[in-house]
């Protein structure tokens, strides 16, 4: 007889503190960021605390017993391509066929061996074809397909490798978030927002601060660009109020994370969280605890996280690669950007020396407000932006150990209302809202897509001195 079915979605989008990310925090501020706590709403993070269901949701009808998930390792073996697959399932056989650029291979005992194989890379992101049959005798159970891109990622001395070539990350913090449609899935705009990143010379994102739309994750893998991805866990803290909920929370969020994108070619790198506030012995023992866990899930990739404790992030001694936000310049040495260079020179040196891994300087920017000029270039002004921007990529192309420069913000964005926020909009972004480029746009697609000799550039640009001493 036909039955009926009652689905019933609940949103729940209340700021508390044992969530993650946290909000709604009181007390002493020494555990967290309490430039925050007087923000409307007040989340502890600087973005807008949209709530309600940002991406589509889908009701799918599967087999019983069929097939529950596919796990992908590429790796490559002299000119030869290896991809091991893992099916969980609970009857039956299964069979698997990897068909692209000529070659039909199947499967033995899990291992594809693909000869002359075409890596994916960010200049040639090439893509097979896998499909996955699960068979109760001769009769198919379940069938699912997906892209494979054979490529192998791993930190080496100094250097972050794809497929045995140093490459150095060239790109953005980024945020879901556009007028009108705000954090909800907006196709168009991911489409525009690729199509930028294509026009500017970038080669990579990071997730900041919660894994992207799965639209946003397989165009990364057709279009060739490099991802960080990272987990919702932005502004930690870890007062005991909520401490174990916030890291059970963490870990749920990890496995779900690596769950949905274990697969993804375009995915370099796992970070575990963005700027917590660490200094208390409990950070060390629950970020030694996540990366444990990431790395039991995942031994095929880095971890790190991004972090604006410098030398006192101490997570840095098992991480492997340390992420570091630093905008000396905007909100330390305010209006001095020769200043500023100059401490981040030394805290980069200082940081090398103590854990000898490579860098990425994940966060650095400037508020600027569209269509503000001043010359000489002064806070806020999108001269100031420009040349803050590129000296500090002059300083960090000086850096051997360097592997990449994220800037923040790809695009201003909407956060909570406070008086650091004129408009409730942070304008820290190369590209306004609406996504129309201010000058640091055109300078990075210079630097990033021309090949320009930076030197070079700043003589022409900016001449001997700096531009922005009064």
């Amino acid at each position: 007889t036909q039955q009926e079915n009652l689905l019933v979605v609940r949103v729940d989008g209340q700021l508390a503190f044992d969530r993650v990310p946290p909000g709604n925090i009181t007390g002493e501020d020494q555990h967290f960021f309490a430039g925050h706590a007087g923000n409307f709403p007040q989340a502890q993070f600087d973005f807008f605390p949209f709530c309600g269901i940002h991406r589509p949701v889908y009701l799918v009808a599967s087999p019983q017993g069929g097939i529950d998930d596919i796990t992908l390792t590429t790796s490559i073996e002299g000119q030869d391509g290896r991809v091991d697959v893992t099916v969980e399932h609970s009857r039956g056989t299964t069979t698997a066929i990897l068909s692209g650029f000529g070659q039909t291979i199947q499967a033995q005992d899990g291992r594809f061996i693909i000869p002359g194989a075409r890596l994916w890379s960010v200049n040639t992101p090439n893509l097979y074809e896998l499909m996955v049959t699960l068979w109760d005798g001769a009769q198919e159970i379940d069938c699912y397909t997906l892209r494979v891109g054979i490529r192998e990622i791993k930190v080496t001395g100094n250097q972050l490798l794809l497929n045995g070539e140093p490459v150095y990350l060239k790109g953005f913090g980024r945020h879901e978030d556009f007028p009108v449609t705000g954090r909800g899935l907006n196709l168009p705009v991911v489409i525009k927002d690729y199509a930028l990143l294509q026009w500017i010379g970038a080669n990579s994102l990071r997730t900041s601060h919660y894994p992207y739309s799965e639209e946003m994750m397989q165009l990364a893998d057709e279009l060739g660009f490099l991802i960080i991805d990272e987990t919702p866990a932005v502004g930690l803290y870890f007062r005991e109020d909520g401490l174990q909920r916030r890291n059970n929370l963490c870990r749920q969020q990890i496995r779900e994370m690596i769950a949905r994108d274990k697969n993804h070619p375009s995915v370099i790198m796992w970070s575990i969280a963005n700027e917590p506030h660490s200094a208390q012995a409990e950070a060390l023992e629950a970020f030694q605890d996540m990366t444990d866990l990431v790395r039991d899930l995942d031994p095929t990739r880095p971890v790190t996280l991004a972090s604006f404790q410098g030398l006192g992030e101490e997570s840095f001694d098992f991480l492997d690669v340390i992420c570091l936000n630093r905008y000396l310049g905007w909100y330390s040495q305010q209006g001095q950007i020769e200043k500023g260079c100059e401490l981040l020179a030394m805290e980069l040196d200082a940081l090398h020396e103590r854990y000898e891994k490579p860098i990425i300087l994940a966060e650095f920017g400037t508020d600027t407000l569209p269509g503000w000029h001043a010359q000489p270039p002064e806070m806020f002004s999108e001269e100031y932006q420009m040349e803050f921007i590129t000296r500090t990529i002059d300083v960090l192309r000086g850096k051997p150990y360097v592997i990449g420069e994220h800037i923040w913000n790809m695009c201003d964005f909407k956060t909570s209302q406070g008086i650091t926020r004129m408009g409730g909009i942070n304008h820290k972004g190369v590209f306004t809202r609406d996504r129309r480029p201010k000058m640091a746009a055109h300078a990075l697609r210079a630097l990033w897509t021309e090949g320009s000799e930076i030197g070079g550039w700043f003589a022409r640009t900016f001449g001997n001195k700096n531009s922005n001493s009064i």
